[in-house]
């Protein structure tokens, strides 16, 4: 294992891709906690009763920004799905030793953006 906390999450994000659970096991601490706009602290089990079935879902994800701060991690990228669906979005991850203790997610947009560069889409 390492102390990288940029290493620590491509390890994470690479384990959806791969759908590789044991890898992601080893890098959710047991108190881990997750947060998203759909989402309030799920913790460990929850999580991965409740997202990592996602995995299989996902094809590939391009890094926008890896950006480390002490012991977080500022994540956005693009993620692809299996239907070739792309979306962008951000995460914050927190990291304690070797592995993530917390992760924040801001969803994003669908990519393209449904919005004309330079406009915006419609509240109605």
């Amino acid at each position: 294992m390492t102390h990288d906390p940029i290493a620590i999450a491509r390890a994470a994000y690479a384990a959806y891709v791969k759908k590789d659970r044991p890898a992601i096991e080893a890098l959710i601490s047991p108190d881990f906690h997750f947060t998203s706009p759909l989402d309030n602290r799920l913790d460990r089990k929850t999580y991965f009763e409740r997202c990592w079935p996602t995995s299989e879902n996902i094809r590939d994800f391009e890094f926008i920004h890896m950006v480390p701060a002490i012991d977080q991690v500022f994540v956005t990228y693009v993620g692809t799905n299996a239907d070739g669906h792309r979306f962008r979005n951000t995460e914050i991850l927190t990291i304690r030793g070797e592995q993530i203790v917390d992760t924040e997610v801001y969803f994003g947009w669908n990519v393209p953006h449904k919005a004309r560069s330079g406009s915006f889409v419609s509240r109605t």
